[in-house]
């Protein structure tokens, strides 16, 4: 299956290089990554040339100016430029366990989109990752701090990961669906800024266009690295945007991915 990898990243280039180091490590490669760049300086474009040129994937930017917290419509615009069948959404602060693309892989089914959860990693834990340069984790790892989302095991995730239609922890981190699904319901509504809720209500109209939630549990990890919070200055806006999606039963937005294709 084709598969393209897009990773949303703002000013953050110390962790996005781990993240790409950790894309090379793949039991299985995307054919292509995307970077979903929210504006950054010039320090992460220099990073995303100087790794492209020794790269093993094929690795794009796709980079729209700062004017502000804009994730949905920098996601938008990544999957508009993306050539493969099937999208893997991931933050740029996520390290991803060595099987995560063969996990998102195997677990892809017509109908549905695919949510999978995260570790969260220590702030002392975050520090010492960027000193050491070592991310190889496992559930014994120091550092963890909900370490059962560390445990690898395709037993454990073919009993535990459920087919069930619910919101809480809809989350753009790490989740992954089919590109024609994606451009059904016209991608993230554009109107969101600032941090939150985007991506429930991009849940939401899937899930109301019948493309079902499968949560994924003890596969396709990944490690959150710390950082402080965003600001939840627009959070009561998006929540009126979210709300709104729920209540009309909205299947569409206006203001999608169609301003890319």
């Amino acid at each position: 299956m084709q598969i393209s990898l897009i990773i949303t990243t703002y000013n953050r280039p110390d962790a996005l290089l781990l993240v790409l180091e950790s894309i090379e490590r793949q039991s299985k490669l995307p054919n292509q990554v995307i970077i979903a760049d929210d504006g950054s300086n010039d320090k992460t474009s220099k990073l995303i040339s100087v790794f492209k040129s020794n790269s093993s994937f094929k690795l794009l930017h796709s980079f729209q100016i700062d004017e502000g917290f804009r994730a949905a419509r920098s996601r938008n615009q990544a999957i508009s430029k993306a050539n493969s069948d099937y999208i893997i959404l991931i933050d740029g602060d996520m390290i991803l366990h060595q099987n995560f693309i063969h996990d998102h892989e195997k677990r892809a089914q017509t109908g549905y989109f695919v949510q999978g959860t995260r570790v969260l990693l220590s702030q002392n834990k975050t520090k010492s990752i960027f000193k050491t340069r070592d991310f190889v984790f496992n559930f014994l790892s120091q550092g963890l701090i909900n370490r059962k989302n560390a445990i690898y095991s395709n037993f454990l995730s073919s009993i535990f990961s459920i087919n069930k239609n619910y919101l809480r922890g809809i989350k753009t981190c790490n989740i992954a669906f089919y590109r024609k699904d994606f451009i059904s319901v016209n991608g993230f509504n554009n109107k969101f800024e600032g941090w939150g809720r985007e991506d429930s209500e991009f849940g939401v109209r899937l899930m109301n266009k019948g493309i079902k939630r499968k949560t994924l549990r003890f596969n396709a990890i990944q490690y959150h690295l710390w950082h402080p919070e965003d600001s939840r200055e627009f959070l009561e806006e998006n929540e009126r945007l979210l709300e709104r999606a729920i209540d009309e039963k909205l299947k569409w937005c206006k203001s999608g991915i169609n301003e890319f294709l």
